[in-house]
Protein backbone atom coordinates (compact mmCIF):
# COMPACT_ATOMS: atom_id res chain seq x y z
CA UNK A 1 0.00 0.00 0.00
CA UNK A 2 1.64 3.73 -0.77
CA UNK A 3 1.08 4.91 2.71
CA UNK A 4 3.24 5.75 5.88
CA UNK A 5 1.42 4.23 8.29
CA UNK A 6 -2.01 3.61 8.88
CA UNK A 7 -2.60 6.09 11.57
CA UNK A 8 -2.04 9.16 9.02
CA UNK A 9 -3.47 8.31 6.37
CA UNK A 10 -6.55 10.83 6.42
CA UNK A 11 -4.38 13.38 7.29
CA UNK A 12 -1.93 12.86 4.51
CA UNK A 13 -4.35 12.50 1.83
CA UNK A 14 -5.62 16.14 3.37
CA UNK A 15 -2.41 17.53 3.32
CA UNK A 16 -2.28 16.41 -0.45
CA UNK A 17 -5.35 17.82 -1.64
CA UNK A 18 -4.36 21.20 0.43
CA UNK A 19 -1.26 21.49 -1.96
CA UNK A 20 -3.16 20.43 -4.78
CA UNK A 21 -5.72 22.49 -4.93
CA UNK A 22 -5.38 25.85 -3.34
CA UNK A 23 -8.66 26.99 -4.06
CA UNK A 24 -10.07 24.76 -0.89
CA UNK A 25 -9.49 25.40 2.33
CA UNK A 26 -8.00 22.50 4.23
CA UNK A 27 -7.68 22.07 7.67
CA UNK A 28 -6.11 18.79 8.34
CA UNK A 29 -6.30 19.25 12.09
CA UNK A 30 -10.10 19.18 12.53
CA UNK A 31 -10.33 17.02 8.41
CA UNK A 32 -12.54 19.83 7.29
CA UNK A 33 -12.80 21.00 3.78
CA UNK A 34 -14.13 24.06 1.78
CA UNK A 35 -14.38 26.57 -0.78
CA UNK A 36 -11.94 29.28 -0.07
CA UNK A 37 -14.68 31.92 -0.85
CA UNK A 38 -16.79 30.81 1.70
CA UNK A 39 -19.44 31.81 3.11
CA UNK A 40 -20.51 32.97 -0.60
CA UNK A 41 -23.20 35.69 0.28
CA UNK A 42 -27.07 34.99 -0.41
CA UNK A 43 -26.66 31.23 -1.12
CA UNK A 44 -27.79 28.29 0.82
CA UNK A 45 -24.78 26.07 1.61
CA UNK A 46 -23.92 22.23 0.94
CA UNK A 47 -22.16 20.11 3.43
CA UNK A 48 -21.13 16.71 3.37
CA UNK A 49 -18.85 14.24 4.48
CA UNK A 50 -18.22 10.29 5.62
CA UNK A 51 -15.87 7.76 6.46
CA UNK A 52 -12.67 8.15 3.95
CA UNK A 53 -12.10 5.55 1.54
CA UNK A 54 -14.90 6.61 -1.24
CA UNK A 55 -12.48 8.72 -2.74
CA UNK A 56 -13.02 11.85 -4.92
CA UNK A 57 -16.51 11.30 -2.81
CA UNK A 58 -16.48 14.02 -0.94
CA UNK A 59 -13.60 16.00 -0.79
CA UNK A 60 -13.43 15.93 -4.23
CA UNK A 61 -17.12 17.71 -4.73
CA UNK A 62 -16.55 20.80 -2.97
CA UNK A 63 -16.27 24.02 -4.44
CA UNK A 64 -18.93 26.22 -7.00
CA UNK A 65 -21.55 24.48 -8.18
CA UNK A 66 -21.86 21.59 -5.60
CA UNK A 67 -20.65 21.91 -2.00
CA UNK A 68 -19.50 23.99 0.20
CA UNK A 69 -17.52 21.62 2.62
CA UNK A 70 -16.83 18.30 3.49
CA UNK A 71 -16.04 16.25 6.65
CA UNK A 72 -13.55 13.55 6.53
CA UNK A 73 -13.88 10.74 9.07
CA UNK A 74 -11.56 7.72 9.70
CA UNK A 75 -11.83 4.77 6.78
CA UNK A 76 -15.14 3.81 6.73
CA UNK A 77 -15.81 5.47 9.52
CA UNK A 78 -18.24 8.72 10.24
CA UNK A 79 -16.93 11.86 10.81
CA UNK A 80 -18.16 13.30 14.35
CA UNK A 81 -20.46 16.15 14.92
CA UNK A 82 -17.53 18.99 16.03
CA UNK A 83 -16.56 18.91 12.38
CA UNK A 84 -20.25 19.12 10.87
CA UNK A 85 -21.04 21.73 12.90
CA UNK A 86 -17.34 23.51 12.73
CA UNK A 87 -17.93 23.17 8.70
CA UNK A 88 -21.36 24.70 8.70
CA UNK A 89 -20.17 27.54 10.35
CA UNK A 90 -17.70 28.48 8.24
CA UNK A 91 -19.91 28.15 5.25
CA UNK A 92 -22.96 29.50 6.31
CA UNK A 93 -23.51 33.21 4.96
CA UNK A 94 -27.16 33.66 6.20
CA UNK A 95 -29.26 31.31 3.68
CA UNK A 96 -28.73 28.18 5.58
CA UNK A 97 -27.01 25.00 5.02
CA UNK A 98 -28.04 21.59 3.37
CA UNK A 99 -26.77 18.51 5.34
CA UNK A 100 -26.42 15.21 2.48
CA UNK A 101 -26.29 12.26 4.56
CA UNK A 102 -25.87 8.83 3.38
CA UNK A 103 -27.98 6.10 5.33
CA UNK A 104 -25.21 4.99 6.87
CA UNK A 105 -25.85 4.41 10.93
CA UNK A 106 -23.46 6.65 11.95
CA UNK A 107 -23.22 9.20 9.66
CA UNK A 108 -27.49 9.92 10.28
CA UNK A 109 -26.52 9.63 14.14
CA UNK A 110 -23.87 12.21 14.23
CA UNK A 111 -25.65 14.28 11.22
CA UNK A 112 -28.32 14.54 13.44
CA UNK A 113 -26.73 15.69 16.12
CA UNK A 114 -24.73 18.02 14.58
CA UNK A 115 -28.13 19.80 12.92
CA UNK A 116 -29.02 20.34 16.23
CA UNK A 117 -26.01 21.66 17.68
CA UNK A 118 -25.73 23.87 14.57
CA UNK A 119 -29.11 25.25 14.99
CA UNK A 120 -28.65 26.43 18.79
CA UNK A 121 -25.58 28.30 17.17
CA UNK A 122 -28.27 29.99 14.88
CA UNK A 123 -27.30 27.87 11.78
CA UNK A 124 -30.43 26.62 9.77
CA UNK A 125 -30.28 23.23 9.01
CA UNK A 126 -31.73 21.26 6.65
CA UNK A 127 -31.29 17.11 5.95
CA UNK A 128 -31.67 15.18 3.16
CA UNK A 129 -30.96 11.36 3.33
CA UNK A 130 -29.72 9.29 0.33
CA UNK A 131 -30.36 6.11 0.49
CA UNK A 132 -30.42 4.62 -3.49
CA UNK A 133 -29.06 1.17 -3.21
CA UNK A 134 -32.03 -1.50 -4.46
CA UNK A 135 -29.36 -4.57 -3.33
CA UNK A 136 -30.40 -4.92 -0.07
CA UNK A 137 -33.10 -3.12 2.87
CA UNK A 138 -30.71 -3.43 5.36
CA UNK A 139 -26.86 -4.07 6.15
CA UNK A 140 -24.48 -4.08 8.66
CA UNK A 141 -24.12 -0.29 8.49
CA UNK A 142 -27.45 0.89 7.90
CA UNK A 143 -31.15 0.70 8.80
CA UNK A 144 -33.14 0.43 5.52
CA UNK A 145 -31.29 1.27 2.16
CA UNK A 146 -27.37 2.21 1.30
CA UNK A 147 -26.28 5.90 0.50
CA UNK A 148 -24.29 5.00 -2.58
CA UNK A 149 -23.93 6.48 -6.18
CA UNK A 150 -26.95 9.16 -5.97
CA UNK A 151 -25.14 10.99 -3.43
CA UNK A 152 -22.93 12.27 -6.59
CA UNK A 153 -26.21 13.14 -8.43
CA UNK A 154 -27.84 14.93 -5.24
CA UNK A 155 -24.98 16.81 -4.47
CA UNK A 156 -24.32 18.36 -7.84
CA UNK A 157 -28.26 19.13 -8.74
CA UNK A 158 -28.78 20.51 -5.26
CA UNK A 159 -25.52 22.27 -5.73
CA UNK A 160 -26.95 23.94 -8.77
CA UNK A 161 -29.68 25.02 -6.63
CA UNK A 162 -28.10 26.34 -4.67
CA UNK A 163 -25.40 28.09 -6.89
CA UNK A 164 -28.41 29.45 -8.39
CA UNK A 165 -29.40 31.43 -5.06
CA UNK A 166 -32.49 29.21 -4.69
CA UNK A 167 -33.72 29.12 -0.99
CA UNK A 168 -33.17 26.36 1.22
CA UNK A 169 -36.37 25.38 0.96
CA UNK A 170 -36.54 24.79 -2.45
CA UNK A 171 -32.60 23.23 -2.60
CA UNK A 172 -34.04 20.61 -0.08
CA UNK A 173 -36.78 19.99 -2.36
CA UNK A 174 -34.86 19.49 -5.49
CA UNK A 175 -32.25 16.72 -3.07
CA UNK A 176 -35.16 15.17 -2.09
CA UNK A 177 -36.53 14.61 -5.45
CA UNK A 178 -33.31 13.77 -6.95
CA UNK A 179 -32.60 10.89 -3.99
CA UNK A 180 -36.33 9.83 -5.12
CA UNK A 181 -35.66 9.48 -8.48
CA UNK A 182 -32.34 7.46 -8.42
CA UNK A 183 -31.55 4.12 -7.65
CA UNK A 184 -28.11 2.59 -7.39
CA UNK A 185 -26.84 -1.51 -7.92
CA UNK A 186 -23.18 -2.62 -6.87
CA UNK A 187 -21.08 -5.32 -8.14
CA UNK A 188 -17.67 -6.94 -6.67
CA UNK A 189 -15.65 -8.59 -8.04
CA UNK A 190 -12.84 -8.65 -5.93
CA UNK A 191 -12.25 -7.38 -2.45
CA UNK A 192 -11.05 -3.98 -0.68
CA UNK A 193 -7.86 -3.85 1.65
CA UNK A 194 -8.14 -1.01 4.37
CA UNK A 195 -4.85 0.32 5.63
CA UNK A 196 -5.24 -0.72 9.91
CA UNK A 197 -5.68 -4.05 8.35
CA UNK A 198 -3.60 -4.52 5.15
CA UNK A 199 -5.64 -7.80 4.34
CA UNK A 200 -8.62 -8.15 2.51
CA UNK A 201 -12.16 -7.06 4.20
CA UNK A 202 -14.25 -10.08 3.10
CA UNK A 203 -13.20 -13.10 1.76
CA UNK A 204 -14.31 -13.52 -2.27
CA UNK A 205 -12.76 -16.66 -3.55
CA UNK A 206 -11.18 -16.55 -7.27
CA UNK A 207 -13.42 -16.95 -10.14
CA UNK A 208 -16.44 -15.44 -8.22
CA UNK A 209 -18.29 -11.83 -7.64
CA UNK A 210 -20.73 -10.50 -4.91
CA UNK A 211 -24.05 -8.94 -6.48
CA UNK A 212 -25.27 -6.12 -4.48
CA UNK A 213 -21.74 -5.21 -2.96
CA UNK A 214 -22.06 -2.11 -0.17
CA UNK A 215 -19.09 0.53 -0.44
CA UNK A 216 -17.64 -0.87 2.63
CA UNK A 217 -17.88 -4.30 1.42
CA UNK A 218 -21.11 -5.37 3.01
CA UNK A 219 -22.34 -8.28 1.03
CA UNK A 220 -25.45 -8.17 -1.11
CA UNK A 221 -27.89 -9.93 -2.59
CA UNK A 222 -25.66 -13.31 -3.76
CA UNK A 223 -22.71 -14.65 -4.64
CA UNK A 224 -21.87 -15.93 -8.17
CA UNK A 225 -19.10 -17.78 -10.48
CA UNK A 226 -17.48 -14.65 -12.54
CA UNK A 227 -19.78 -13.02 -15.31
CA UNK A 228 -19.32 -11.64 -18.02
CA UNK A 229 -19.79 -7.69 -18.74
CA UNK A 230 -22.89 -8.15 -20.91
CA UNK A 231 -24.04 -10.92 -18.08
CA UNK A 232 -23.90 -8.23 -15.23
CA UNK A 233 -24.88 -5.21 -17.17
CA UNK A 234 -28.04 -7.43 -17.74
CA UNK A 235 -28.17 -8.35 -14.06
CA UNK A 236 -27.72 -4.57 -12.64
CA UNK A 237 -29.75 -2.57 -14.93
CA UNK A 238 -32.59 -4.70 -15.05
CA UNK A 239 -32.47 -4.72 -10.81
CA UNK A 240 -32.51 -0.84 -11.27
CA UNK A 241 -35.15 -0.58 -13.47
CA UNK A 242 -37.48 -3.25 -11.75
CA UNK A 243 -37.25 -1.03 -8.52
CA UNK A 244 -36.96 2.55 -10.68
CA UNK A 245 -40.42 2.53 -12.37
CA UNK A 246 -41.40 5.31 -14.11
CA UNK A 247 -40.99 7.24 -17.52
CA UNK A 248 -38.43 9.15 -19.49
CA UNK A 249 -35.17 9.46 -19.52
CA UNK A 250 -32.08 8.81 -16.93
CA UNK A 251 -28.95 10.62 -16.58
CA UNK A 252 -26.34 6.93 -15.95
CA UNK A 253 -23.45 6.75 -13.45
CA UNK A 254 -21.18 3.43 -14.88
CA UNK A 255 -19.03 4.17 -11.28
CA UNK A 256 -15.88 2.23 -10.63
CA UNK A 257 -15.34 1.21 -7.03
CA UNK A 258 -11.41 1.69 -7.44
CA UNK A 259 -9.52 -0.86 -8.70
CA UNK A 260 -10.93 -1.42 -12.20
CA UNK A 261 -9.54 0.07 -15.25
CA UNK A 262 -11.08 2.80 -17.36
CA UNK A 263 -11.24 0.69 -20.32
CA UNK A 264 -13.05 -1.87 -18.36
CA UNK A 265 -15.49 0.84 -16.91
CA UNK A 266 -16.48 2.27 -20.83
CA UNK A 267 -16.73 -1.53 -21.87
CA UNK A 268 -19.18 -1.68 -19.55
CA UNK A 269 -21.05 1.55 -20.35
CA UNK A 270 -21.23 0.06 -23.38
CA UNK A 271 -23.25 -2.79 -22.01
CA UNK A 272 -25.17 -0.57 -19.82
CA UNK A 273 -26.54 1.48 -22.41
CA UNK A 274 -27.33 -1.76 -24.30
CA UNK A 275 -29.86 -3.03 -22.01
CA UNK A 276 -31.04 0.37 -21.40
CA UNK A 277 -31.61 0.61 -25.62
CA UNK A 278 -33.07 -2.65 -25.16
CA UNK A 279 -35.77 -1.50 -22.76
CA UNK A 280 -36.59 1.31 -24.15
CA UNK A 281 -35.06 3.75 -21.41
CA UNK A 282 -33.75 6.78 -23.28
CA UNK A 283 -30.32 7.97 -21.67
CA UNK A 284 -29.88 11.82 -21.15
CA UNK A 285 -26.40 12.02 -19.99
CA UNK A 286 -23.78 9.31 -19.23
CA UNK A 287 -20.84 9.77 -16.98
CA UNK A 288 -18.11 7.20 -16.46
CA UNK A 289 -15.19 6.93 -13.82
CA UNK A 290 -14.49 6.62 -10.16
CA UNK A 291 -16.46 8.61 -8.06
CA UNK A 292 -17.69 6.72 -5.28
CA UNK A 293 -14.75 4.35 -3.93
CA UNK A 294 -14.21 1.49 -1.83
CA UNK A 295 -10.67 1.69 -1.57
CA UNK A 296 -8.60 -0.51 -4.09
CA UNK A 297 -11.84 -2.65 -4.79
CA UNK A 298 -12.29 -4.16 -8.02
CA UNK A 299 -16.10 -3.44 -9.34
CA UNK A 300 -18.44 -1.01 -10.33
CA UNK A 301 -21.73 -0.15 -9.87
CA UNK A 302 -24.86 1.29 -11.89
CA UNK A 303 -27.05 4.45 -10.82
CA UNK A 304 -30.06 5.46 -12.97
CA UNK A 305 -31.68 9.08 -12.00
CA UNK A 306 -35.23 10.03 -13.89
CA UNK A 307 -34.69 13.62 -14.83
CA UNK A 308 -36.98 16.05 -15.70
CA UNK A 309 -35.95 19.41 -17.81
CA UNK A 310 -34.93 20.93 -14.87
CA UNK A 311 -33.04 18.39 -13.32
CA UNK A 312 -30.97 18.14 -16.13
CA UNK A 313 -30.16 21.52 -16.49
CA UNK A 314 -29.20 21.81 -12.91
CA UNK A 315 -27.06 18.81 -14.03
CA UNK A 316 -25.76 20.82 -16.85
CA UNK A 317 -25.32 23.86 -15.25
CA UNK A 318 -21.59 24.99 -14.08
CA UNK A 319 -19.37 22.81 -11.90
CA UNK A 320 -15.58 23.52 -10.51
CA UNK A 321 -14.32 20.80 -8.28
CA UNK A 322 -11.12 18.86 -7.83
CA UNK A 323 -13.03 15.86 -9.46
CA UNK A 324 -16.25 17.32 -11.55
CA UNK A 325 -15.37 20.16 -13.66
CA UNK A 326 -17.63 21.65 -17.34
CA UNK A 327 -18.81 24.80 -18.18
CA UNK A 328 -16.47 26.83 -16.99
Amino acid sequence: MLINVPETVVADALRGIAAAHPELTVDVEHRIVVRRDAPVEGKVALVSGGGSGHEPLHAGFVGPGMLAAACAGEVFTSPVPDQMVRAASAVDSGRGVLFVVKNYTGDVLNFEMAAELAEDEGVQVAKVLVDDDVAVSDSTYTAGRRGTGATLFVEKIAGAAAEEGAPLERVEAIARQVNAASRSFGVALGACTTPAKGSPTFDLPPGELELGVGIHGEPGRERRPMMTSREIADFAVDAVLEDLGGHGPVLVLVNGMGATPLLELYGFNAEVQRVLGERRVPVARTLVGNYVTSLDMAGCSVTLCRADEELLRLWDAPVRTAALRWGV
